[in-house]
């Protein structure tokens, strides 16, 4: 097999398509306060964009408020900008240093948009770990071809990397299935 594939690394990069998936999906607010759903924010720091974690803390104060403790005074005028304008829905309220944010209810549209955004999401996953097999399998075409492997175990091995593909695709439309739920239910 060491000829052919190499499956632990089509695994390692099929986990990270899970990864980055549990990580977008983490992002969508789902009614319950999260620090996640602030990671898209950047801010205008020092003549760069960043993101708000380099220039603040998040925590979760109340089950549906957000707290950021701004590290530098002048920022939090930017900090709040970067929050707004990240189109999260979501209006900063300025208490000195820091800022608090309550989260507004999730009205049945809105909970509809998210769970479009989660297909999306889900979507982009899928193609990332179809990509990672095509690889795999242009990968087997070669040995093959290049008859460092026998069409016997190129076979057995595209088999073995279809599994692995459909696992994983199967894995992140469970954890789409249970965000979904998670979103319509709040």
């Amino acid at each position: 097999m060491s000829e052919g594939a190499d499956l632990k690394e089509l695994k390692r990069r099929m986990e990270g398509a899970i990864a980055a998936f549990k990580s977008d999906i983490s992002s969508l607010r789902t009614g319950r306060a999260s620090p996640n759903v602030l990671d898209p924010v950047m801010v205008e720091a020092y003549g760069s964009r960043v993101p708000l974690n380099q220039v603040a803390n998040v925590t979760v104060p109340e089950s549906r408020m957000l707290g950021v403790s701004v590290w530098d005074k002048q920022m939090v005028g930017a900090v709040d900008r970067g929050i707004r304008e990240a189109n999260l829905g979501l209006n900063p309220i300025i208490d000195g240093q820091n800022l608090r944010i309550p989260l507004p209810d999730l009205n049945e549209e809105r909970r509809k948009q998210l769970v479009k955004v989660s297909h999306t999401y889900a979507e982009n996953a899928r193609v990332a770990i179809r990509n990672v097999r095509r690889d795999g399998m242009d990968t087997l075409k070669k040995a093959e071809k290049d008859g460092d492997i026998s069409q016997d175990d190129s076979r057995r091995e595209a088999d073995v990397v279809q599994k692995l593909t459909d696992e994983t695709i199967a894995e992140v439309d469970h954890l789409l299935a249970e965000k979904e739920k998670e979103i319509m239910q709040v």
